[in-house]
């Protein structure tokens, strides 16, 4: 992975190989090909994410307008979701804003990935100079204009989980959100899914499935809904 704006997207290829991908999945032997279990047969949704932020590509309103359109076609809208996937430090972009519009339309909803919520946390875990008033700001832009999710990461570093001091304006983030009427869909709240791939990846360890689920109340005790991923 490296820093940077995403490179100019080819849309002609993007609309045929999204086509290709679907119909095959849909009306092919795909699975077959493949030995995907039974359970597994199924599309659930079409992701927009990628080795970087996808909201950096030039023509990401033109994107989700191919994505939206292909999957239309194929008669997936309604039967699954599109689901951006985004750290949110874009979302003052013009065409980004028209993407989540467009998202919208085609009953999309953003994950709006938010991990800390102060200026030392954001830094410290996604490395990344962007300060809690700016994550505030882009998630109610956000908000107003699609669905949208808080997507957060919870786990232990160095084998201490998220401070109370973190826990805290968490909390405190969202219950200002809550206060103003930013219509947020609710929290993501997942752990260590996968092996970080990430310098200090040997310094982060799981946290207790008690700790979670202490966290995950808090969270819908603010009346947002929680869906929990250990």
């Amino acid at each position: 992975m490296q820093r940077g704006g995403a490179p100019e997207i080819d849309l002609p290829q993007l609309q045929q190989e999204l086509s290709g991908f679907l119909q095959d999945a849909l009306q092919g032997d795909f699975y077959d090909r493949f030995q995907v279990p039974a359970d597994y047969r199924t599309i659930r949704d079409i992701a927009i994410s990628g080795n970087g932020e996808a909201t950096s590509a030039e023509q990401f309103d033109q994107v989700i307008d191919v994505i939206g359109h292909t999957a239309e076609r194929m008669g997936l809208i309604g039967a699954i979701k599109l689901v951006l996937i985004s750290n949110g430090s874009l979302i003052h972009r013009p065409q980004v804003q028209k993407g989540l519009e467009l998202l919208a339309r085609w009953h999309g909803e953003l994950w709006f990935k938010l991990d800390r919520a102060t200026d030392v946390g954001i830094r410290r875990i996604n490395q990344a100079p962007f300060s809690v008033a700016r994550a505030r700001r882009h998630l109610e832009i956000a908000a107003r204009l699609c669905p949208t999710w808080v997507q957060t990461c919870v786990f232990r570093h160095d084998r201490e989980p998220m401070t109370e001091g973190e826990r805290q304006a968490y909390l405190d983030l969202l219950a200002d959100l809550v206060r103003c009427e930013v219509p947020l869909q609710g929290v993501l709240l997942y752990g260590l899914a996968r092996p970080s791939m990430q310098p200090e990846a040997d310094r982060l360890s799981p946290v207790s499935d008690e700790w979670l689920h202490c966290f995950a109340i808090g969270i819908g005790d603010l009346g947002l809904e929680v869906r929990v991923t250990p």
